[in-house]
């Protein structure tokens, strides 16, 4: 049996930039171990699967280690694909996902994706996570299901270099840090050693709980962001209620074929 299998980076208007994934379309669902070992072989920081559904399509998304219930970036490749590589001609794709229901959009060059809107809650562990990441100071500690350390200079960011190890033993998903950026609304670099990603250069997801944030403290609804560090890519969100709106390009990088026995179907 064969699988055609797409890399592309998203939040990139070129290769190499951005966040790279691997896009997998099915027929019909594989073995979730079968999933999870392409995921694995593939070694980048979200492979999506999809299959198609009555209303659109059904979307999954694995780490190297464990399949995740959100993932944007994963989401905008796999949108790229269905739209350029599929040639479907809807305006609206239609995703069911362990998260619900998300929608992405063509507009223009860019595609919109409208996620749910994520909470933040304040977390008492300053300490140890000024430890694990080795900051001196901490503006303000958050949690929805990444821990979320809001602080003052943007140009630390830059040069953060986590204890790994550490990071592991905090709760949530993984841990962003964030602050008020120059060119752009705000910056970020994120961290999940937890799921088998030290650090994901960008995350639509996280920027479910950062964009309502920022838009509340900086009093706009439409926010520039730039997250990642030796590599990067940039977003436009818009927060809209209990919806958050993020746009980005995709940038197609590689269309391989997987070989696998033909037994391989669930």
């Amino acid at each position: 049996m064969k699988l055609d299998l797409y890399q592309l980076d998203a939040f990139a208007s070129k290769p190499f930039e951005g966040n790279p994934a691997a896009v997998c379309p099915l027929d019909a669902w594989l073995d979730d171990e079968l999933l999870q070992a392409i995921a694995t072989e593939n070694n980048l920081s979200e492979t999506a699967f999809f299959v198609p559904a009555e209303t659109g399509y059904h979307l999954r998304w694995f780490t190297p280690s464990v399949e995740v219930d959100l993932c944007g970036h994963a989401t905008l490749a796999a949108a790229w694909v269905i739209f350029n590589a599929l040639g479907d001609t809807a305006q609206t794709l239609h995703f069911e996902t362990r998260s619900g229901q998300l929608l992405v959009q063509r507009e223009n060059d860019e595609l919109a994706m409208n996620f749910p809107a994520k909470a933040l809650e304040s977390l008492a562990m300053k300490v140890e996570v000024m430890a694990a990441l080795g900051l001196s100071e901490i503006n303000e500690l958050l949690i929805s299901d990444d821990i979320v350390v809001v602080i003052n200079d943007a140009q630390l960011i830059e040069s953060l270099t986590p204890d790994m190890q550490q990071l592991k033993r905090l709760p949530g998903r993984g841990i962003v840090v964030t602050a008020k950026g120059s060119d752009v609304d705000f910056v970020s670099r994120w961290f999940g050693p937890k799921v088998g990603v030290e650090e994901d250069p960008v995350t639509g997801s996280a920027h479910t709980s950062l964009a309502p944030y920022w838009a509340k403290r900086l009093g706009k609804c439409e926010l520039t962001a730039r997250q990642g560090g030796a590599r990067k890519g940039e977003l436009r969100c818009v927060v809209a209620g209990e919806r958050v709106v993020i746009k980005g390009r995709v940038a197609p990088y590689m269309k391989g074929v997987i070989t696998l026995p033909s037994n391989s179907l669930a």
